[in-house]
């Protein structure tokens, strides 16, 4: 969760603030956890997820206080992230286009859309086994692809 919001977020007080605020998140929402509905992992993720865009849009609408020094830096390094994001976009568009249709619908009903399994299994009306089936060969080919290892499994891509 550290990395994930210091790569989402502009400093690192934004960052130790979300963190804080995903662990109180997770504790009062554990009872809503289902094993059935998804894995602790995606669950977590979710959770993580929804607070850091609240973070990002928040931060978006307050007025910055930054000081002048990183207010001239910032353009270049913006843009650097932004030139990046863009790269690695791409690079995982053409890797979901390597993948088998099935695959490839999985991944982006759980990863754009946001949806469980078992939304998944109920929108397509594939088994809900075949769908983590897909999910997670479907992750492991994408990292193949992008180079980011083998078959270690897909509870270590982030949501």
């Amino acid at each position: 969760m550290w990395s994930l919001a210091r790569r989402m977020l502009r400093n690192q007080e934004d960052a130790e603030d979300a963190v804080q605020e995903i662990f109180l998140d997770i504790w009062k929402n554990a009872e809503r956890f289902d094993p059935g509905q998804a894995s602790e992992t995606t669950f977590v993720a979710m959770i993580a997820r929804r607070r850091l865009i609240d973070k990002i849009r928040h931060t978006q609408r307050r007025i910055s206080a930054d000081s002048i020094d990183d207010v001239l830096a910032e353009p270049s390094v913006r843009d650097d992230k932004v030139m990046q994001t863009n790269v690695e976009a791409r690079e995982a568009a053409k890797a979901l286009d390597q993948l088998r249709p099935e695959q490839r619908q999985v991944l982006q009903l759980s990863i754009v859309h946001g949806l469980s399994h078992q939304e998944i299994a109920d929108s397509t009306g594939m088994p809900l086994g075949t769908v983590k089936t897909h999910a997670r060969r479907g992750i492991i080919q994408v990292r193949e692809i992008l180079g980011l290892g083998g078959s270690t499994g897909a509870k270590e891509v982030s949501v």
